[in-house]
Order: structure tokens, then C-alpha cells, then sequence
């Protein structure tokens, strides 16, 4: 039963990266790819009605997580206190920048609103790359089973460490670059004229450089949490990733070469889900690793609710899921097509 919402747990996060990290990605490059205030709002146009609705797999992966690991919720939300705060203010700046960015015809207005969607978009990326490195890397858990973190420290991934180091910086840097590929796929599937050429061009460079930052990241993981690619190794699941992940490459290159854009952004979405995928079946069962000392780890056997708990939970999920899915379909069916610098674009698409 704890196997089953731990599975559940990733699915939760992996589709909410797939989902709202094409609008970070987007939000990243519509400075770039839009030279004139309608074709950002072309941009924001692509993203605006659906923005929204993807955090709604935020939300409901923190309610997993409060009903079926209680302790991983208490522990980590107050010792993340600090990145979530910042997280929660990017939320905020990024969703008044796409709503009242049009709402007046002014060159300053706009292009104030327009540098605050960039910012916000860029900061998010970076702090949520950030989060899973700190994941991956471990964090301070004393023998009171608690932590605090400070933004950084000595820059060590060993002992007292910080939100930021070299590690957790480069995997937030390297999530910046995939989110903004990710993101340039989906602009270039939604939308039509020089904003989709430019995507289109901005997509391949950006994933021409992807393959050495996997190949950095990978060796500094092996160096920062070897039993990882250990644990990979033992689990099915994670080879199931890792084929996601090399098919998802494929997709993206002969997307790429055949300028086939719903494929390059089906591709982008499987190197994303197959790369945490992989990931949190190498670290099972633990969520959080103790650098301090590792029986002080957080794991999915000692912050599990109770089993009669987590049965119960387990009958309404498939429900609400279905509910989700469908609606989620039923939306996104009502914004099929391009948007076009040629319409009359006003509050972010809606």
C-alpha cells in the first residue's frame, strides 16, 4: 500500500512539471522569440487559458502528500519554509503578469508586466531544479528527525548544507535550459508566424545542448549520491524510465529533423516524465536523505499514515483522478489551434 502512494506521489509531481513547466519554459522565452507587444501577447495567449488549472497538480500532490505521508509533509514544509515562500511570491508575480499585462495600452505597462513573466518564470524553473537537487542531494535531518536550512552555506553537499551549492545549482540551471526547450516545443506548437519560426530555431539549440548536461549532471549525481544509479539498477520501474527517457530523445530529434512539432513536444514531455520517473524509483523509499547522518532519513515506511488510513484514501483517489483527467480533457479541447499576432489578444488568451 505505501509502494502504491509513493508511485502515486511522483505521478502527482511528474505530470505537474510536464504541465506547467511548457508555461515556465514559454513564459522564459517570449522576451526572445517576441519582438512587438502583440506577439507577446500571441505568447501569453498560447499559455494564458490553461496556466491555472496546471497548478492544480501542485495542490492536489500536496494533498497526497498530507493524507498518506503526514510526517514527510510537516518536516519538509517547515524546513523549506524559506524556498517556498520565494516559490509562493513567483506564483503570484507570474499569474498578475499574464492577467493585467494587457489591460492597458501602454508601451511601459506592458513591457514592466512582460519583464516580471521572464523573471518569475525564470526564478521558478531555477528554484524548483534547486528543490530536486536538494532531493537528491539530502538535507540536514538531525536525530530529532527535523531540519532547518539556511540559503546557503559553506556551498558543501555534505553535513550542515544550504538550499544552494554547486550541486543543486547546476541541476537548476540544467532545469532551466530543459524547461525552456520543453516550453519552446509547445510555443511552436501553438502558434503560427515569425514568433513560431523562432521557436522552432530556439528549440533546437537549446536541446543540441542538452545531452552534455545530462551527461554533467550524471556524473556529479554518481559523485553527490552514488546508491542512487544503484537503486536504478535493481528496480524495473526505473528501467522503465530510462526507456521513456531514451525514447523521448528520439522522438525529440526526429521531431526536430522532420519539423514535426507535435512530436518534438510529445518527446520533451517523455525525457521530462522518464527522467523523474527513474529518478524517484532509484531513491524508493526514501524522500528526503539525511546528510547528517542516513537513520535520520525520511522515508515512505516511517512518515506513512496508518494502513487502515491510506486503504480508505485509496478508494476516493481513482475517483477524483478520473474526475480530474476528464476535466482537464474536456478544457483543453476547447483550446485546440495556434494563437495568431493577427487576432485581437486581450487578458492573456482568456
Amino acid at each position: 500500500m505505501i509502494e502504491i502512494w509513493y508511485a502515486i506521489l511522483s505521478f502527482m509531481l511528474t505530470a505537474y512539471v510536464v504541465f506547467d513547466g511548457r508555461n515556465f519554459g514559454a513564459g522564459i522565452l517570449h522576451l526572445f522569440v517576441a519582438r512587438t507587444p502583440q506577439e507577446r501577447r500571441q505568447v501569453v495567449a498560447a499559455i494564458g487559458p490553461l496556466w491555472g488549472w496546471h497548478e492544480v497538480w501542485l495542490v492536489a500532490a500536496g494533498g497526497v502528500m498530507f493524507v498518506a505521508f503526514p510526517r514527510l509533509y510537516a518536516v519538509s514544509f517547515s524546513g523549506y519554509y524559506l524556498a517556498l515562500f520565494l516559490i509562493l511570491w513567483c506564483f503570484v508575480l507570474r499569474g498578475i503578469a499574464m492577467e493585467v499585462g494587457s489591460h492597458l495600452n501602454d508601451t511601459m505597462w506592458q513591457s514592466f508586466w512582460d519583464f516580471v513573466l521572464a523573471f518569475s518564470s525564470v526564478l521558478l524553473a531555477i528554484l524548483f531544479g534547486a528543490a530536486l537537487g536538494n532531493v537528491l542531494r539530502g538535507v540536514p535531518i538531525d536525530a530529532t528527525g527535523v531540519f532547518s536550512m539556511a540559503f546557503f552555506t559553506d556551498f558543501n553537499v555534505y553535513g550542515y548544507v544550504g538550499l544552494l551549492d554547486w550541486y543543486t545549482i547546476s541541476v537548476g540551471v540544467t532545469a532551466l535550459l530543459l524547461l525552456t526547450a520543453h516550453g519552446a516545443g509547445y510555443l511552436a506548437l501553438k502558434t503560427d508566424g515569425p514568433v513560431h519560426d523562432r521557436c522552432v530555431k530556439a528549440c533546437g539549440w537549446l536541446w543540441c545542448i542538452m545531452p552534455a548536461l545530462f551527461i554533467i549532471i550524471s556524473v556529479e549525481t554518481a559523485f553527490v549520491r552514488p546508491d542512487m544509479f544503484f537503486g536504478m539498477l535493481q528496480k524495473p520501474l526505473a528501467w522503465l524510465g530510462v526507456l521513456l527517457l531514451l525514447g523521448g530523445a528520439v522522438a525529440v530529434v526526429t521531431g526536430l529533423r522532420g519539423k514535426l512539432e507535435e512530436r518534438i513536444y510529445a518527446g520533451s514531455s517523455m525525457v521530462i516524465a522518464g527522467l523523474l520517473g527513474a529518478g524517484t524509483a532509484g531513491i524508493f523509499p526514501t524522500f528526503l536523505y539525511s546528510t547528517l547522518d542516513p537513520n535520520n532519513s525520511l522515508t515512505a515506511y516511517n512518515t506513512a499514515a496508518a494502513p487502515s488510513s491510506l486503504e480508505l484514501a485509496l478508494i476516493w483517489y481513482p475517483i477524483a483522478l478520473i474526475l480530474t483527467c476528464t476535466y482537464a480533457r474536456f478544457i483543453a479541447k476547447q483550446y485546440t489551434g495556434r494563437s495568431s499576432a493577427s487576432k485581437d489578444i486581450e487578458g492573456g488568451g482568456y
